[in-house]
């Protein structure tokens, strides 16, 4: 089975993941925004090689501790293109919460839609799902054989019966409901969700329940 962690980071809570292959160790961090040294101790104890860094997007919450992750464990720093500018506005996005900050590194690889970014025998799979910013990305990790259940990491995107904020600079309420509606609701419906922030749900439960996004 594959190894997979999620729990909350930072003063925002926001769900950081480490998804690792049982047979070769190598593994994904998915939002390291806080808690590093948890992230490090979790890669240490698998005795895990950090073969990825990625982000769902480039908000302050959800990057804060990218830089220590990659000066500890290593692994490439991945990125959607559209976020570019958050991401470099790392230093003004910390300073209206009055948090200390370094400098970023450099992003080591920028996404693509549809791209499949391997980790020993698994894959996570990049579904651009722009609207909460506009290089928002979902990763869908799926095993067929391996007995794991299809896993969709989906940052702000969609939440346990709600959608992310699109009142902040980059935001759109009609791409993200054309994001969720064609992007994710289209996957298998027992695929299970783990959100950006709060408890994790199911692709087919948001498409039934979600009252800000309707199934197309």
């Amino acid at each position: 089975m594959m190894l997979l962690e999620t729990f909350p980071v930072g003063s925002f809570q926001c769900n950081c993941s480490i998804l690792a292959c049982p047979e070769t160790k190598e593994a994904v961090v998915v939002d390291p925004g806080g808690e590093h040294q948890r992230i490090l101790e979790i890669v240490r104890h698998h005795g895990l090689t950090v073969k990825w860094i990625i982000h769902t997007h480039a908000h302050l919450d959800h990057i804060y501790e990218t830089r220590d992750v990659k000066e500890q464990a290593g692994g490439t720093i991945a990125l959607h293109k559209a976020d570019s500018f958050l991401y470099d506005g790392f230093a003004m996005q910390a300073a209206m919460f009055g948090w200390q900050t370094r400098p970023v590194l450099p992003v080591e690889h920028w996404l693509t839609d549809g791209e499949k970014l391997t980790f020993g025998t698994r894959a996570a799979e990049v579904i651009h799902t722009p609207g909460h910013t506009p290089g928002s990305c979902c990763f869908n990790v799926a095993s067929p054989g391996s007995g794991d259940k299809a896993v969709l990491l989906a940052g702000d995107t969609l939440f346990k019966r709600s959608i992310g904020r699109t009142d902040l600079p980059g935001g759109d309420f009609p791409t993200i409901e054309k994001s969720i509606q064609h992007k994710i609701y289209t996957l298998d419906p027992d695929t299970s969700v783990i959100p950006g922030h709060g408890p994790r749900t199911t692709v087919g439960d948001e498409a039934r329940h979600n009252p800000f996004v309707q199934a197309g």
